[in-house]
């Protein structure tokens, strides 16, 4: 797999916004902001201490957003466009990350819901190791 990368930009708000509407979707995830919102809350992200990157081959076909801490590396989102998955994107674009943009000594962190059965098994192909659950009470 040949992909390249970059570091996005303030004129990818509009498809990062777009993907990460279809993250919340594709994860049953409780967010109901809309991609406008959603594009306006990554950009206040890439504006303090976030950083995205977009995954290319050569059309945009997944980002990451992460951020770095001294001690760690917290992965927020991993996406791959709907079309493309299942073509080792997801792992190929993680392989990258590793390799060419995070440092290689620093722990490495991601939140998964735990419904999403496949986002699990995914992250625990890679090398990830269950470490925290939180779990909860809804209001009634």
């Amino acid at each position: 797999m040949n992909l390249a990368w970059r570091y996005a930009s303030e004129s990818d708000l509009g498809l990062l916004g777009e993907w990460k509407h279809q993250l919340i979707q594709d994860e049953d995830h409780r967010n109901s902001m809309n991609v406008s919102e959603l594009g306006d809350r990554m950009k206040g992200w890439l504006a303090s201490e976030y950083r995205a990157v977009v995954f290319s081959d050569p059309d945009p076909v997944a980002y990451a957003l992460f951020k770095s801490e001294p001690t760690l590396i917290y992965l927020r989102q991993l996406f791959v466009r709907r079309d493309k998955r299942r073509e080792g994107i997801g792992r190929a674009a993680f392989a990258l990350l590793q390799d060419e943009i995070w440092q290689r000594s620093i722990r490495l962190t991601v939140d998964v819901l735990c419904s999403n059965q496949s986002a699990i098994a995914f992250w625990r192909s890679v090398g990830y190791k269950d470490y925290f659950l939180t779990l909860e009470i809804m209001p009634t």
